[in-house]
């Protein structure tokens, strides 16, 4: 029997010098609630790498695992690779289209990670016609789907699997946000490979105003985001 594996997640920290002690403190907390940390986005206030750094030194001293994606405001300023050296210089494991396979005690945990991007859900979708400047948006979610569908198929063998993202891949988790502006949050075609793996657990953040938890299929999908949960972390049982 596959033990019990406790997931603890954020997004949109929007870390920086004046969140410094609340930060510290909750990281503190959670290394003695979580057996694996996961961090949906928005790292950083303005993307900035000494706004990083307070997140880095509070992830320092952790000794369980953290894994994080980047969010828009972590791209914000331009310094969206120095954001994450920082991060990983600290310890954390920033995936970025990627996927990453963790040891925890003698179950096998497989995250696939990346940003996601915007493009809307059906019925007011973004789509590949038209302007260039249109179609490069959808070629970028594009490359986020792909991504997914690679780390997905990778960790697919894993005990527990887990999508870990930014934007969202369902309306379900935007309801409170106004509709005019969910294409701006998340895109439905996230929703495809996510539906044809069904990891055990999908998180991610973004959508401040939006709903803590939502599905696709029965696949659980949650919004992390701590303007939503109201809480520095969200603890989830695998």
């Amino acid at each position: 029997m596959t033990a019990t594996i406790r997931v603890a997640a954020a997004g949109d920290i929007h870390a920086g010098e004046p969140l410094r002690e609340r930060i510290e403190r909750a990281f503190a907390g959670v290394a003695h609630e979580a057996d694996l940390v996961l961090l949906a986005g928005d790292l950083t206030t303005h993307g900035l790498p000494e706004q990083a750094e307070v997140l880095a030194d509070a992830c320092r001293e952790i000794q369980v695992p953290i894994v994080a994606v980047l969010g828009n405001h972590d791209h914000h300023s331009g310094y969206s690779d120095d954001v994450r050296t920082t991060l990983e210089a600290a310890g954390v494991i920033v995936l970025e289209r990627s996927h990453t396979i963790l040891e925890i005690g003698e179950v096998e945990v497989g995250i696939a990670g990346t940003k996601g991007f915007v493009g809307g859900f059906t019925g007011a979708e973004i789509a590949d016609f038209g302007e260039p400047a249109l179609r490069h948006v959808y070629a970028e979610t594009t490359l986020e789907v792909e991504a997914l569908e690679r780390g997905l198929e990778e960790i697919a063998g894993c005990h527990k699997t887990v999508v870990l993202l930014h934007y969202a891949p369902v309306q379900d988790t935007l309801v409170g946000e106004p509709e005019t502006i969910w294409a701006f949050l998340g895109s439905g075609r996230l929703a495809g490979p996510i539906g044809a793996h069904r990891p055990d657990l999908v998180v991610h953040g973004h959508a401040h105003h939006g709903t803590a938890h939502g599905a696709i299929g029965e696949v659980p999908v949650h919004n992390v985001a701590v303007q939503v949960t109201g809480q520095d972390f969200v603890v989830f049982e695998l």
